[in-house]
């Protein structure tokens, strides 16, 4: 794929006698947002890992923009991952910090800005993420989802390429998990990174994707929209979407995302 940001190379990766990717191959599109989703245990966040390279793979490659990730050293793969943002699943607050202090914290550690721009781009960010007044709050005065929309706010500070979410709404109720997925989605318009999420939070996760990957038993099926998913003939598709999706799947415009 030519517009691919990503790319992973008959990539394998195994953990004892247990193969985790067996040989895949599978693009992610710039500026879009790929969801991947699967069953426990079939290597959703073990896939993220090595897109950062915090794991390398048995063998194949991984392109970052033509770049093979897996032959870096360390310091060039630390000047790659600035390119990268991450959003945990309990945000990785630190909690002896501000609100103000969190999000400041790679402008401060990462680059050579005064305090006065550091202050004017933290308080733009909460500002648009609606986090107005809370910069002197400390995590534990924070909702679950404000503690999301903070550590989205910290991520966003290096203007990141890509944005990596990792089980995002994970000890949110549906509502909070509805409006966390609406801010995915001004953000990544707004900021126009490319996106992958791995979640379990389905079908409703799907409505925000323009790819979907599926994890299953070490190899991927990339579906270019959700909509495709229910309509696979693979067996194995089929018994994935009869476990999480049901009969009825709400397409994008009936669950009305803006």
């Amino acid at each position: 794929m030519s517009d691919a940001i990503i790319q992973f190379e008959k990539v394998v990766k195994t953990f004892g006698a247990q193969t985790v990717l067996a040989g895949v191959d599978l693009a992610i599109p710039a500026g879009k947002t790929t969801v991947i989703a699967g069953g426990s245990g079939q290597g959703k966040s073990v896939t993220l890992k090595l897109i950062l390279g915090l794991l390398r793979p048995d063998s194949g490659a991984i392109l970052k923009e033509g770049q093979d990730i897996t032959r870096m050293g360390r310091k060039e793969l630390n000047r790659v991952r600035t390119d990268f943002g991450v959003l945990f699943q309990g945000a990785a607050l630190l909690d002896s910090l501000t609100v103000f202090d969190n999000v400041a914290l790679p402008l401060v550690e990462r680059t050579k800005l005064g305090r006065e721009e550091i202050r004017q781009k933290v308080v733009t960010t909460l500002g648009q993420l609606g986090l107005e007044g809370s910069e002197e709050k400390f995590p534990a005065q924070l909702s679950g989802g404000m503690k999301k929309r903070v550590g989205l706010a910290r991520a966003l500070q290096l203007q990141p390429k890509i944005m990596l979410f990792d089980e995002p709404t994970t000890g949110l109720d549906p509502e909070k998990s509805m409006e966390i997925y609406q801010l995915f989605h001004r953000t990544q318009r707004q900021y126009g990174y490319t996106s992958i999420i791995v979640s379990h939070d389905i079908p409703k996760i799907f409505n925000l994707a323009d790819q979907v990957v599926i994890l299953n038993h070490g190899r991927v099926v990339t579906f270019a929209s959700p909509e495709d998913i229910p309509r696979s003939e693979d067996p194995e598709i089929k018994t994935f979407v009869k476990k999480t999706m049901g009969d009825v799947y709400l397409s994008k415009e009936m669950e009305h995302m803006p």
